[in-house]
Parts: C-alpha cells; structure tokens; sequence
C-alpha cells in the first residue's frame, strides 16, 4: 500500500508506456541488459496499469470513511508493482486529477475514468466503489458489513474487461482488499499471479486502525512532514506485520540524512513489498555511513544480483574500496561503462585506479572529470597526485575516503524495460 517513491512527475507528454525510441535514454540505466536491445526494438509496448481511488457511496454522509477508498487503491497498486506489474504511482494520479480538474473523491463516469487513463498512457484502469452505512459502523464498529466493488478497463479494447466483489465485516478490511488484489493481478498479468494461498502468506492481514493511520499519512501533503510522520509511527506501532509504513518513516529519515535512525525502519521492510530493493539500497547506505561495509557490502550484492543500476555497481565498489579491495575498480568501471556522463562516476574510477598506484590512468578518469564538471576542485587535486605520482596513504585524512556514494535509486527505467523484454 504506498506509492512510488521516485521523484517521478507527469510531463506535458505521457512517457510510461515507452515507444522504442525511448530505450537510448533508459538503457545507461539497465546496463545488464544492453545485450537486448535489439529484442527490445521489436517488442510490443509493455501495458501500464493505473489504479484508482474507489469511490465511497455514502460520502455524502460519511466522508469520514473516504480513506477507504484510497486504501484498496494501494493495496493493488502495491500488489501489482511487487509483481513486476507497471502500475502507475499515486503522484501521477492526483497530477492528473489535478490537470483534469477531477475533484478526490469524486463519483467517476466510465468516460471519466478512460480519459483519466489516456492521460496518465495506462493500458488498463483498476476503479470501483464501495457501501458502507455509517448508521451500522455506529451501532455495530468494525462488525459493520462493507461491499467493495472494483471493475478492470482494457484501454485498447475500449471495454470492461472484469468486475470483482468483496463484501463482509469491516474489520476484515485487509483480507478483502488482498483478495481483490489477488484477482486483478490474475486478470492484468496472469503469468505473473502466483496461487492466491501463496499470495496471502506472504502478506498477512493489516489491523484496521493501522491501515487508516497509514492512509491518513499518504493523504497529507508531503511538504507536512510530520504530520506524515506522525501517521506512519502510529500505523507502524498498531501492526508489527506492516511493511509500508516502516518504509515511508524509513524513506523520511533517510531522506534527512539520519542514517542511524533510519535503519530500525528500513529492516522491517518485507521482501513482499515493492520497495523491498530500494529499502535494501538505502540499508546499504546506512551501513556504509556508520562504517559496516561488510553489510554494506552484502546489501549492495544482494540488490545487484535482482536490480543491476549504475548506482548499485558504485556503491558496491565504494565499500570495497573502503576495505582496499583491489575489485572495486572494476566496479567503478561498469558503473561508468553504463553512464558515462556522470563525473562523479569517471572520479571513483579515477580514485581506485590511483589507490592502485595506476598513475597514468587514473590521471585520465579526472581529466574526463574535469571536462564535464570544470570546478571540480577535488579532482584536480587528485589529477595533481597522479601527475606526481603521490601514492595513496592509508589512513591519510587528505585523501581517505573519498569515494562518491549516489543515494538515488532510479528503478523505474529498468523495471519499464526488463517489463517490455518480458512481454
């Protein structure tokens, strides 16, 4: 239940679903599969979902109850994009409801909810509704009965391809959203549905008041960061077995450099999330800044071996390199053979190859440094040591550690590319 947390917003252009002269710019990104671009050039674009609120039938007077809506929207969402299911993340849709001018929590007409798709370049559009009487939530609390509704848009076909249902008592909220999820990712991706026992033991059933708290914290603005915190500590406290939330209070404290802080969160997130990589990445982070790069090390593998982005590749060398493992070079190497514009890539290079008393090469990774970023003091205090010949001191405040980590972790392009070979 959560939305992506790249720093993804919607251009003038829809871009999700890519056309094959898009994969120039995502292939620096998925340096592993270089191999298949030429499958890649042929194959047929790769269906995006989006996922809509459902829509509250009684918010007239109970819009109090309107979180649901929003709940079973990332339930599915989260569902099919820990499948590897493009699903379109939540800043997309409330930018296009926004661009629109389609009021949250709006009753959708089916021509509605097309367009909303068309915008976002969607194949296929999850939405419904649901009842529940706030007189019976009244008199009964959580033994309230709630019927969820939710219909699936085949976008090319221009027709309801499904509806699915789920009713019952509203304390078994999770387990009826799961159930739903289950069944749209069968109908959107049925090689990617794995048996429904299975589904459900890898994600057990959330209390409710943890699933409204954790709601309630996506539905605030993201500039109320504690307001959001506030939201998130509760619903992680509520329920042990929560993923999202300790990865959102996780994201939040990384995001503020407290790397200590954010560690106790990062490792409660589950495999089953989708952000289970990305929490790994920024653990792996954490690590290397409390000076664990043995875990680091192993996190950074680990991610590797499932996600392989330059950014992974060098941070991966850059805690071998602060073990003086000799291997981190080559890291470097494929970190910068998949992204040659970026310096601070050529400057680990450079850095490992003069570490390794490899003068005359090292001189030439900062020379490429400094043709791309001119100011770069450090590097050209670097190229002076290697025209010197100066050798690395362990230990030497002046030169140790200086190994550049990227903390962004930018897996939509791959996930959109491995999503197209695949298909």
């Amino acid at each position: 239940m959560r939305t992506q947390s790249t720093n993804h917003r919607i251009p003038p252009q829809p871009h999700h679903a890519r056309t094959p002269a898009c994969y120039p710019e995502v292939l620096p990104r998925c340096l592993a599969i270089f191999a298949l671009l030429a499958t890649a050039s042929i194959a047929p674009a790769a269906d995006t979902i989006a996922v809509l609120p459902l829509f509250n039938i009684n918010t007239a007077i109970a819009p109090d109850l309107n979180w649901i809506g929003e709940s079973a929207a990332e339930t599915i969402h989260e569902a099919l994009n820990s499948y590897g299911v493009l699903a379109l993340s939540r800043d997309d849709r409330v930018e296009v409801y926004r661009r629109l001018g389609v009021k949250p929590g709006a009753l959708l007409t089916r021509a509605t909810v097309m367009k909303i798709g068309q915008t976002l370049d969607a194949g296929q559009v999850v939405f419904g509704d649901y009842t529940l009487d706030p007189a019976a939530v009244a008199a009964s609390g959580m033994k309230a009965t709630i019927r969820i509704v939710a219909h699936v848009i085949d976008l090319h076909k221009y027709k309801e391809a499904e509806s699915f249902e789920q009713d019952g008592p509203l304390e078994n909220l999770s387990q009826m959203e799961m159930a739903l999820a289950w069944q749209i990712l069968r109908q959107v991706a049925p090689n990617a549905a794995v048996s429904e026992d299975a589904f459900r033991r890898e994600r057990p059933a959330i209390r409710v008041d943890a699933m409204e708290s954790y709601v309630r914290g996506l539905m605030t603005p993201v500039a109320a960061v504690d307001q959001r915190t506030k939201f998130f500590t509760q619903a992680a406290r509520l329920d042990d077995h929560f993923s999202q939330p300790n990865y959102d209070l996780g994201h939040i404290l990384f995001a503020k450099k407290d790397y200590h802080g954010a560690v106790s969160f990062l490792m409660k997130v589950t495999r089953a999330d989708s952000h289970y990589m990305e929490a790994n990445f920024q653990l792996g982070i954490c690590r290397f800044y409390e000076g664990d790069y043995d875990a680091a090390i192993r996190l950074f593998r680990m991610v590797s071996d499932e996600v392989p982005l330059n950014e992974v590749f060098n941070n991966l060398a850059a805690a071998l390199s602060r073990r003086n493992d000799a291997s981190a070079a080559a890291g470097f190497a494929k970190a910068l053979e998949g992204d040659e514009s970026d310096p601070d890539y050529w400057f680990n290079y450079g850095y490992a190859l003069w570490k390794l008393g490899q003068y005359a090469k090292a001189a030439d990774q900062f020379r490429a440094v400094l043709q791309r970023s001119p100011d770069d003091t450090e590097a050209t205090s670097f190229l002076g040591r290697c025209l010197h010949n100066d050798p690395y001191k362990v230990g030497d405040p002046k030169t140790d550690g200086r190994e550049r980590i990227k903390t962004l972790f930018e897996d939509s392009a791959y996930r959109q590319l491995r999503a197209e070979l695949q298909k």
